[in-house]
Protein backbone atom coordinates (compact mmCIF):
# COMPACT_ATOMS: atom_id res chain seq x y z
CA UNK A 1 0.00 0.00 0.00
CA UNK A 2 1.29 3.21 -1.13
CA UNK A 3 1.61 6.44 1.56
CA UNK A 4 -1.01 8.26 -0.54
CA UNK A 5 -3.32 4.91 -0.05
CA UNK A 6 -2.49 5.23 3.71
CA UNK A 7 -3.08 8.85 3.70
CA UNK A 8 -6.64 8.28 1.31
CA UNK A 9 -7.69 5.88 4.53
CA UNK A 10 -6.68 7.98 6.74
CA UNK A 11 -9.33 10.59 5.99
CA UNK A 12 -11.47 8.38 5.17
CA UNK A 13 -11.81 7.03 8.98
CA UNK A 14 -11.05 10.53 10.59
CA UNK A 15 -13.99 11.93 8.51
CA UNK A 16 -16.85 9.36 10.25
CA UNK A 17 -18.44 10.82 13.56
CA UNK A 18 -18.50 6.67 14.49
CA UNK A 19 -14.44 6.79 14.65
CA UNK A 20 -14.90 9.44 16.84
CA UNK A 21 -17.58 8.33 19.03
CA UNK A 22 -15.81 5.14 19.39
CA UNK A 23 -12.49 6.13 20.66
CA UNK A 24 -13.72 9.14 22.42
CA UNK A 25 -16.97 7.66 24.54
CA UNK A 26 -16.68 10.30 27.35
CA UNK A 27 -16.79 13.63 24.62
CA UNK A 28 -19.88 14.06 22.59
CA UNK A 29 -20.83 15.74 18.85
CA UNK A 30 -23.66 17.88 18.46
CA UNK A 31 -26.05 16.01 20.96
CA UNK A 32 -24.63 17.98 23.61
CA UNK A 33 -24.80 21.41 21.93
CA UNK A 34 -28.23 20.88 20.88
CA UNK A 35 -29.36 20.73 24.52
CA UNK A 36 -28.68 23.81 25.22
CA UNK A 37 -28.52 25.44 28.69
CA UNK A 38 -25.14 26.26 28.96
CA UNK A 39 -24.12 26.99 32.37
CA UNK A 40 -22.09 30.63 32.64
CA UNK A 41 -20.47 32.08 34.78
CA UNK A 42 -21.99 34.98 36.77
CA UNK A 43 -19.03 37.58 37.60
CA UNK A 44 -20.05 40.34 39.66
CA UNK A 45 -19.55 43.79 38.88
CA UNK A 46 -16.27 44.30 40.90
CA UNK A 47 -15.24 41.44 39.45
CA UNK A 48 -15.73 42.74 35.81
CA UNK A 49 -14.27 46.02 36.60
CA UNK A 50 -11.27 44.45 38.06
CA UNK A 51 -10.99 42.82 35.05
CA UNK A 52 -11.13 45.43 32.45
CA UNK A 53 -8.87 47.39 34.93
CA UNK A 54 -6.01 44.78 34.42
CA UNK A 55 -6.84 44.52 30.66
CA UNK A 56 -6.31 47.74 30.39
CA UNK A 57 -3.27 48.30 32.10
CA UNK A 58 -1.93 45.14 31.96
CA UNK A 59 -3.19 43.78 28.86
CA UNK A 60 -4.78 39.98 30.73
CA UNK A 61 -6.18 38.76 33.31
CA UNK A 62 -6.63 35.41 35.14
CA UNK A 63 -10.29 33.93 36.17
CA UNK A 64 -12.05 30.64 36.66
CA UNK A 65 -15.16 29.29 35.98
CA UNK A 66 -16.60 25.94 37.10
CA UNK A 67 -17.92 24.69 33.85
CA UNK A 68 -14.10 24.62 32.73
CA UNK A 69 -13.00 22.38 36.17
CA UNK A 70 -16.01 19.99 35.22
CA UNK A 71 -15.15 19.68 31.29
CA UNK A 72 -11.40 19.63 31.92
CA UNK A 73 -10.31 16.38 33.12
CA UNK A 74 -12.23 14.45 29.70
CA UNK A 75 -10.84 16.85 27.44
CA UNK A 76 -7.60 15.67 28.67
CA UNK A 77 -7.81 12.56 28.58
CA UNK A 78 -9.21 13.08 24.81
CA UNK A 79 -5.98 15.39 24.33
CA UNK A 80 -3.90 12.10 25.07
CA UNK A 81 -6.05 9.74 23.48
CA UNK A 82 -5.53 11.84 20.60
CA UNK A 83 -1.59 11.36 21.37
CA UNK A 84 -1.76 7.78 21.47
CA UNK A 85 -3.70 7.56 17.64
CA UNK A 86 -1.06 10.09 16.46
CA UNK A 87 -3.84 12.56 16.07
CA UNK A 88 -2.95 16.42 16.42
CA UNK A 89 -4.62 17.33 19.50
CA UNK A 90 -6.59 20.52 17.90
CA UNK A 91 -9.06 17.66 16.83
CA UNK A 92 -10.67 17.89 20.19
CA UNK A 93 -12.59 20.65 19.01
CA UNK A 94 -14.64 17.99 17.27
CA UNK A 95 -16.40 17.93 20.32
CA UNK A 96 -18.87 19.77 22.14
CA UNK A 97 -17.57 19.97 25.38
CA UNK A 98 -13.88 21.79 24.04
CA UNK A 99 -17.54 24.90 22.49
CA UNK A 100 -19.04 24.61 25.93
CA UNK A 101 -15.82 25.71 28.16
CA UNK A 102 -15.44 28.64 26.22
CA UNK A 103 -19.26 29.37 25.39
CA UNK A 104 -19.90 29.72 29.44
CA UNK A 105 -17.33 32.63 29.37
CA UNK A 106 -19.91 34.60 27.40
CA UNK A 107 -20.50 37.01 29.58
CA UNK A 108 -16.80 37.64 30.04
CA UNK A 109 -16.35 38.35 26.16
CA UNK A 110 -19.96 40.17 26.13
CA UNK A 111 -17.93 42.78 28.30
CA UNK A 112 -15.34 43.49 26.44
CA UNK A 113 -16.16 42.79 22.83
CA UNK A 114 -20.06 43.52 22.62
CA UNK A 115 -23.00 41.71 22.35
CA UNK A 116 -22.43 41.26 18.72
CA UNK A 117 -18.95 39.24 19.06
CA UNK A 118 -18.17 36.83 16.69
CA UNK A 119 -16.03 33.35 17.35
CA UNK A 120 -12.27 33.52 15.25
CA UNK A 121 -11.75 30.56 13.44
CA UNK A 122 -8.16 30.46 15.66
CA UNK A 123 -7.99 28.06 18.09
CA UNK A 124 -5.19 25.22 18.90
CA UNK A 125 -4.49 22.50 21.58
CA UNK A 126 -0.89 21.81 23.28
CA UNK A 127 0.65 18.44 24.78
CA UNK A 128 3.82 19.75 25.99
CA UNK A 129 5.61 15.92 26.46
CA UNK A 130 8.56 16.97 29.00
CA UNK A 131 9.98 13.37 27.78
CA UNK A 132 10.51 14.85 24.85
CA UNK A 133 11.66 18.46 26.06
CA UNK A 134 8.54 20.11 24.06
CA UNK A 135 7.94 23.92 24.38
CA UNK A 136 5.19 26.49 23.56
CA UNK A 137 5.00 28.32 21.02
CA UNK A 138 7.86 31.43 20.74
CA UNK A 139 7.14 34.98 21.48
CA UNK A 140 4.69 36.35 19.48
CA UNK A 141 1.59 38.38 19.89
CA UNK A 142 -1.90 37.51 18.19
CA UNK A 143 -2.55 39.96 16.07
CA UNK A 144 -0.89 43.12 16.84
CA UNK A 145 -1.78 46.98 17.51
CA UNK A 146 -4.48 46.34 14.80
CA UNK A 147 -6.28 45.01 17.39
CA UNK A 148 -6.92 47.63 19.76
CA UNK A 149 -8.96 50.50 19.67
CA UNK A 150 -7.12 54.45 19.42
CA UNK A 151 -8.09 54.24 23.23
CA UNK A 152 -6.57 51.20 23.84
CA UNK A 153 -9.29 48.82 24.50
CA UNK A 154 -9.03 45.63 23.07
CA UNK A 155 -10.82 44.86 19.86
CA UNK A 156 -10.41 41.01 19.82
CA UNK A 157 -9.29 38.56 22.51
CA UNK A 158 -7.82 35.28 23.07
CA UNK A 159 -8.25 32.80 25.73
CA UNK A 160 -6.10 29.97 27.05
CA UNK A 161 -7.54 27.30 29.31
CA UNK A 162 -5.15 24.67 30.95
CA UNK A 163 -6.81 20.87 30.97
CA UNK A 164 -3.81 19.73 33.41
CA UNK A 165 -2.04 21.49 35.88
CA UNK A 166 0.34 24.56 33.83
CA UNK A 167 3.33 24.92 36.27
CA UNK A 168 7.26 26.39 34.77
CA UNK A 169 8.26 23.06 34.76
CA UNK A 170 6.05 21.70 31.70
CA UNK A 171 5.64 25.09 29.96
CA UNK A 172 3.02 27.54 31.62
CA UNK A 173 1.97 30.75 30.07
CA UNK A 174 4.99 33.46 30.22
CA UNK A 175 3.77 36.98 29.35
CA UNK A 176 5.37 40.43 28.96
CA UNK A 177 2.93 43.34 30.56
CA UNK A 178 1.57 46.02 28.29
CA UNK A 179 2.64 48.31 30.88
CA UNK A 180 6.15 46.43 30.98
CA UNK A 181 6.37 46.51 27.36
CA UNK A 182 8.10 49.53 25.57
CA UNK A 183 7.26 48.88 22.30
CA UNK A 184 3.08 47.40 23.26
CA UNK A 185 0.66 49.41 20.66
CA UNK A 186 3.26 51.27 18.65
CA UNK A 187 4.39 50.81 15.19
CA UNK A 188 7.99 49.17 16.56
CA UNK A 189 5.87 46.17 18.04
CA UNK A 190 8.13 43.82 16.21
CA UNK A 191 11.32 44.89 17.82
CA UNK A 192 10.77 43.32 20.92
CA UNK A 193 12.84 44.77 23.84
CA UNK A 194 12.46 42.26 26.92
CA UNK A 195 13.43 43.08 30.30
CA UNK A 196 13.55 40.01 31.64
CA UNK A 197 12.40 40.90 35.15
CA UNK A 198 9.25 42.46 33.87
CA UNK A 199 8.22 38.93 32.13
CA UNK A 200 5.74 37.41 34.51
CA UNK A 201 5.36 33.28 34.45
CA UNK A 202 1.30 32.11 34.66
CA UNK A 203 0.61 29.63 36.63
CA UNK A 204 -2.54 28.34 35.76
CA UNK A 205 -4.92 24.96 37.38
CA UNK A 206 -8.08 23.00 35.75
CA UNK A 207 -10.87 25.59 36.14
CA UNK A 208 -8.99 28.61 35.62
CA UNK A 209 -8.54 30.48 32.55
CA UNK A 210 -6.10 33.54 31.28
CA UNK A 211 -7.46 35.79 28.68
CA UNK A 212 -5.35 38.33 26.78
CA UNK A 213 -5.68 41.08 23.93
CA UNK A 214 -3.77 40.25 21.03
CA UNK A 215 -1.37 42.94 20.83
CA UNK A 216 0.27 41.87 24.60
CA UNK A 217 3.88 39.48 24.01
CA UNK A 218 3.28 36.48 25.30
CA UNK A 219 5.08 32.48 24.90
CA UNK A 220 4.81 29.43 26.20
CA UNK A 221 7.60 27.98 28.25
CA UNK A 222 9.99 25.11 27.44
CA UNK A 223 9.32 21.55 29.49
CA UNK A 224 11.42 20.15 32.10
CA UNK A 225 12.63 16.62 32.07
CA UNK A 226 11.70 16.80 35.84
CA UNK A 227 8.05 17.96 35.10
CA UNK A 228 5.52 14.79 36.59
CA UNK A 229 3.38 15.83 33.87
CA UNK A 230 3.06 17.13 30.79
CA UNK A 231 1.00 20.64 29.57
CA UNK A 232 -2.31 20.23 28.18
CA UNK A 233 -4.12 23.28 27.10
CA UNK A 234 -6.78 25.10 24.49
CA UNK A 235 -7.28 28.59 23.07
CA UNK A 236 -9.74 30.37 21.12
CA UNK A 237 -9.93 33.54 19.95
CA UNK A 238 -13.17 36.52 19.67
CA UNK A 239 -13.45 39.73 18.12
CA UNK A 240 -15.55 42.34 18.14
CA UNK A 241 -18.79 42.10 15.96
CA UNK A 242 -18.16 45.92 14.97
CA UNK A 243 -15.13 45.50 13.13
CA UNK A 244 -13.92 43.79 9.77
CA UNK A 245 -13.17 40.23 10.30
CA UNK A 246 -9.53 39.20 11.44
CA UNK A 247 -10.22 35.21 10.12
CA UNK A 248 -13.10 33.73 8.07
CA UNK A 249 -15.34 32.44 8.44
CA UNK A 250 -16.43 33.90 12.00
CA UNK A 251 -18.85 32.19 13.73
CA UNK A 252 -21.85 33.21 15.83
CA UNK A 253 -21.31 32.65 19.95
CA UNK A 254 -23.02 29.47 20.89
CA UNK A 255 -23.34 27.77 17.69
CA UNK A 256 -23.98 24.23 17.08
CA UNK A 257 -22.07 23.70 14.07
CA UNK A 258 -22.00 20.61 11.90
CA UNK A 259 -19.54 17.81 12.02
CA UNK A 260 -18.25 18.40 8.71
CA UNK A 261 -17.78 21.82 9.17
CA UNK A 262 -15.74 21.40 12.64
CA UNK A 263 -13.48 18.56 10.65
CA UNK A 264 -12.62 20.85 8.30
CA UNK A 265 -12.34 23.52 10.76
CA UNK A 266 -9.49 21.70 12.65
CA UNK A 267 -8.00 20.97 8.97
CA UNK A 268 -7.85 24.89 8.92
CA UNK A 269 -5.81 25.15 12.35
CA UNK A 270 -3.43 22.71 11.31
CA UNK A 271 -2.37 24.98 8.46
CA UNK A 272 -2.68 27.99 9.14
CA UNK A 273 -0.62 27.54 12.29
CA UNK A 274 2.08 25.51 10.86
CA UNK A 275 4.35 28.20 10.92
CA UNK A 276 4.35 27.91 14.66
CA UNK A 277 5.32 24.55 15.54
CA UNK A 278 6.85 21.63 13.92
CA UNK A 279 4.34 20.23 11.06
CA UNK A 280 4.89 16.49 10.16
CA UNK A 281 4.42 15.89 6.50
CA UNK A 282 1.73 13.49 6.82
CA UNK A 283 -0.23 15.88 8.97
CA UNK A 284 0.15 18.98 6.39
CA UNK A 285 -1.01 16.01 3.80
CA UNK A 286 -3.67 15.14 6.28
CA UNK A 287 -5.20 18.39 6.40
CA UNK A 288 -5.03 19.27 2.81
CA UNK A 289 -6.99 16.01 2.21
CA UNK A 290 -9.72 16.92 4.73
CA UNK A 291 -9.83 20.55 3.24
CA UNK A 292 -10.24 18.94 -0.37
CA UNK A 293 -7.01 20.20 -1.70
Amino acid sequence: MSAVDIDEGRVAELSRPEFWREHFPRLTIISRLAQGNIPQMEPTADRQALWRERMLEEGYFQDGADTLGRLAPALADAVNTCARLDIPPAFIFLFDEAWECFFALDPMLRGFLGPGYRVLPDFWTWRLDPSRADAGWRPHRDKGRVALTADGAPQSLTVWIPLTEARPQNGCMYILPANRDPVYGTHAEAQWQIDVPRVRALPAKPGEFLCWNQAVLHWGGETSRFAPDPRLSMALEFQSGERAPFNTPLIPPFANLTFESRLRLVAKQILQYKHMYSLAARFETLARRLLGA
